[in-house]
């Protein structure tokens, strides 16, 4: 495995688009996303640091800032943490807490977390 570089928010989020339109959109891996792409309604916030708490923290204010948005203009959020959580079981523990913190704002059942890593992989891959 390669070391880890911190990557700027900037690639990050340039990173991010090209994967949306090139993997998830060019590859009709969800069929919700070239709708909320091409009307505009994704934020892509960037946590350029590398503390899981502090990224929690960010979570919890853009959970809160997607429930006050009219759907017609903000969808979607894309929260991209380049800096942490890059060993994989860490990142499926945080998961949990992801799980807690929308619990807890009573937002289970009306927003959902989708989670992506590069160290996904399917059983026996």
């Amino acid at each position: 495995m390669f070391p880890h570089l911190p990557i700027s928010a900037d690639q990050a989020q340039r990173d991010t688009v090209t994967w949306l339109e090139r993997a998830v959109i060019g590859l009709n891996l969800c069929p919700f996303a070239k709708a909320v792409h091409v009307k505009g309604q994704i934020r892509y916030v960037v946590y350029p640091q590398s503390d899981p708490q502090g990224l929690l923290d960010r979570l919890v204010v853009e959970l809160k800032h997607l429930q006050a948005s009219e759907p017609a203009a903000l969808d979607t959020v894309l929260l991209i943490a380049p800096n942490c959580l890059m060993d994989f079981l860490n990142f499926n523990d945080f998961l949990a807490k992801a799980d807690r913190a929308l619990q807890k704002l009573g937002l289970e059942g009306k927003i959902q977390i989708a989670s992506l890593h590069p160290g996904y992989q399917f059983a026996d891959a």
